[in-house]
């Protein structure tokens, strides 16, 4: 039986911190009070024969258990994993009309127990969901789309209904119960509240006296060892504050380091809490957020899969190329891993680092996985010492250090924002591609090319000597509070998305669904999109007089 305690997460904290001052790094600890939810055990038992499983943090404590009659339901994703709340991206067509069938009943499919898969099923009148791993072992994870400690808007969004995973045997035992039309029982244990944590935080300050900082961060908290997933990026940031503290004198921005709790138990809770309570020094001094997460493991040798803001890419590129000698393979920043900062508007990359070539992950007969570098000993018992390797990490920590520095050392911070008005206009076209003559898009259009325009002249003007580096700086910095959250929220400034994958310029999104909809639901979506293209168009305007404003 698992059993997790807060004073454990404690403990690895204040190790950090000791470690810490051993190195000569200043340090300070905030215990802040955080929400949490701590599983401890589970199983599943149908027609006399009991199933071992692992429930997700978040899931509804049910110890007496939770009955119903199984419906198996074979899931579309080939990856098995989604972090998109869409019936259809899950299990194909009949994803559309599922609420009938599992109303009252168990929910039984592949993948894991997310976040959008357990919404769906609560929607649909599930009473509980099986999800069943790819293979021999059983993943820890979470099922709750409410991002942090909730507040009282986020409350109603709590799972109501038991969730666990079993692995693969398990669950092919289950999928023939289902085809019988037996029922199971799924047995939860949780533990749920407040919890004090550690949360050390470092500030390395720069010389140019501006309050200009870098955010460095990563979690601390695991599911049992956790060597990959996340001791590696621990010891990666405690290298870099090592190393930025002994040559502090040599920085010009400031650099701010943290190590957070609640992660997977408070859904990022620890970076929640730090957004929350130093929100307005993010507001006005963060120039980016550079997140830490399963570096340094075994085989994990490429950067096809790195995550990053498109305004992020040329810094990024060019450290890779130069670290790694490759060039990295980007992809959109999913609505994950404390990344707790899109709602103030910081830009940011890094998510998880480097990871296995695919060539390698099918030669070894692999499922994707999200950390431990594509080692399927992700969230499960075995992320132990072996998971790491010493070469791959001094690789990534020379990654890391050399993206801060870079964002700590140029004149003008490597913010470039041109690449996102490139993929604001792409964004565009497809969306107006989808909703064909339905909507017309070309004023957000206008309004992006107008702020492209604006940007290319600030770049000349800078060149020519005609705008300093600090009235650039305060540019870059400004819009990214304008543009990212534009780009990746749809809750207001200064709270918190669910834990829900958007699509670029999420606000707008409902174009794709136009072409669909019956007459009646037509006018309600024309409706929503006007208004949202009306934010849209406004945030476009204020972004581009935000660098008019530069050059007056």
């Amino acid at each position: 039986m698992h059993r997790w305690k807060p004073d454990d997460v404690n403990l690895a904290g204040d190790l950090i911190a000791d470690r810490l001052r051993e190195l000569g790094v200043p340090v300070t600890v905030h215990r802040p009070t955080i929400y949490l939810s701590v599983p401890h055990d589970a199983s599943v038992t149908a027609a006399g024969t009991t199933y071992r499983a692992k429930p997700p943090s978040s899931s509804a404590n049910c110890p007496e258990g939770m009955t119903g009659e199984l419906v198996y339901v074979p899931s579309q994703k080939a990856s098995l994993r989604s972090y998109t709340k869409n019936a259809v991206a899950f299990f194909g067509e009949e994803g559309a009309t599922l609420g009938a069938r599992l109303k009252g009943r168990i929910l039984l499919t592949e993948g894991f127990g997310n976040p959008a898969l357990t919404a769906l099923a609560e929607e649909w009148g599930a009473v509980g969901v099986i999800a069943i791993n790819p293979g021999v072992d059983i993943h820890w994870g979470t099922c709750t789309t409410i991002w942090g400690t909730p507040d009282l808007d986020d409350l109603p969004r709590k799972p109501k209904i038991p969730v666990v995973s079993v692995n693969k045997e398990s669950g092919t035992a289950l999928i023939s119960e289902a085809e019988k039309g037996n029922a199971a029982t799924i047995k939860t244990v949780m533990e749920e509240g407040w919890f004090e944590q550690a949360v050390p935080v470092v500030d390395i300050a720069g010389t140019d006296e501006s309050g200009d900082f870098v955010l460095l961060h990563g979690h601390y908290d695991s599911w049992d060892v956790g060597v990959g997933d996340n001791a590696t990026g621990d010891a990666t940031m405690l290298e870099i504050a090592r190393i930025l503290q002994a040559n502090r004198g040599d920085l010009r921005r400031s650099v701010r380091i943290a190590w957070w709790p609640g992660h997977s138990t408070g859904r990022y809770a620890g970076s929640t809490w730090f957004a929350d309570y130093f929100a307005q020094d993010l507001d006005r001094n963060c120039v980016a957020q550079v997140n830490c997460d399963s570096p340094g493991c075994r085989w994990a040798t490429s950067y096809h899969q790195t995550t990053c803001m498109a305004e992020m890419q040329p810094l990024v590129k060019s450290v890779i190329e130069e670290v790694a000698g490759q060039t990295p393979i980007f992809k959109r920043p999913n609505q994950a891993g404390d990344y707790s900062f899109n709602n103030i508007g910081l830009s940011s990359f890094y998510m998880l680092s480097s990871t296995m070539p695919d060539d390698v992950r099918a030669e070894k007969g692999y499922y994707a996985v999200s950390g431990c570098g594509g080692n399927i000993a992700w969230h499960t018992e075995n992320d132990t010492l072996e998971i790491a390797d010493k070469d791959v990490l001094m690789r990534d920590i020379q990654i890391y250090l050399l993206s801060v520095l870079r964002l700590t050392q140029a004149e003008v911070v490597p913010v470039e924002w041109r690449m996102l008005t490139a993929e604001f206009a792409e964004t565009l076209k497809g969306y107006q591609a989808a909703c064909g003559h339905l909507f017309d898009f070309s004023e957000t259009a206008e309004g992006v090319t107008a702020l492209d325009t604006a940007l290319a002249d600030l770049d000349a003007a800078f060149a020519a000597g005609k705008v300093s580096s600090e009235a650039v700086n305060t540019v870059r910095r400004d819009l990214a509070r304008v543009l990212v959250p534009l780009n990746y929220t749809r809750a207001t400034r200064f709270r918190h998305d669910p834990a829900i994958t958007c699509p670029p310029l999420p606000m707008l999104d409902v174009a794709s669904d136009l072409a669909a909809m019956d007459d009646d639901m037509q006018g309600f979506g024309l409706t929503q999109a006007l208004r949202a293209n009306n934010r849209v168009i406004a945030d476009l305007r204020a972004a581009r007089k935000i660098v008019e404003a530069a050059l007056a």
